[in-house]
């Protein structure tokens, strides 16, 4: 009985534990719930192409304006409800009001120290590669940059978010449903790239001195 109470406590604690954002954020871009993740998708979409032709400003005031519209008359209605009705409902958004949106010193700090660290990979990595501590590091950079010249004459900045957040809610449920096929490819797409790569750095001569040192 007793093994019973606690395998019960220790199930109730699992359940009460509240989400990570890791798994917040999971459960949208894997469609766990195609309701939330539709939502999530469908409007952040919206407002994106909505700043292909309207300015920052607007878009902000014309989303903030239909939210505000839509909060408005339920609260309207709600309150015409209640008085028609003869009921104690309260306030129909209570539930979010009370909610604390201040975030925990610790919280603050754990995003803080992450953001920071991800900063200094971002300067160490672009220091290798624009004082050219590795030679092939740098080349293959460089390319990179050239072809990222192409890639700005096709689309704008905002044309690529749109098509990386398409990709975000995209591709991983595409994986998740045909994992087996696409590692496949990946895995000999990796080894011809590592095949090139290595007849590169036999051919070229600071390839050579670099492998000898």
């Amino acid at each position: 009985m007793g093994r019973k109470n606690r395998e019960g406590s220790f199930s109730a604690e699992a359940a009460a534990e509240p989400k990570r954002d890791e798994d917040l954020v999971s459960e949208l871009v894997y469609w766990r719930d195609p309701k939330k993740s539709g939502t999530v998708f469908g409007g952040i979409l919206i407002v994106l192409i909505s700043l292909t032709f309207l300015s920052f400003i607007s878009v902000f005031a014309y989303t903030s304006l239909a939210i505000l519209s839509g909060t408005f008359a339920f609260r309207l209605y709600k309150n015409i409800l209640q008085t028609v009705q003869k009921t104690q409902d309260g306030h129909p958004f209570k539930e979010y009001l009370e909610k604390d949106l201040a975030l925990e010193n610790e919280k603050t700090q754990e995003i803080s120290s992450i953001i920071i660290s991800h900063v200094n990979k971002v300067a160490i990595q672009l220091r290798h590669y624009f004082l050219v501590e590795d030679l092939m590091d740098s080349a293959k950079f460089g390319a990179f940059l050239y072809f990222l010249t192409y890639l700005g004459s096709w689309f704008n900045g905002l044309t690529l978010v749109i098509l990386a957040f398409i990709a975000l809610f995209g591709l991983p449920k595409v994986y998740e449903l045909n994992k087996n096929v696409i590692d496949q490819y990946i895995d000999l797409v990796c080894a011809k790239v590592s095949e090139i790569t290595t007849k590169i750095h036999e051919v070229l001569p600071f390839g050579k001195k670099e492998k000898a040192q």
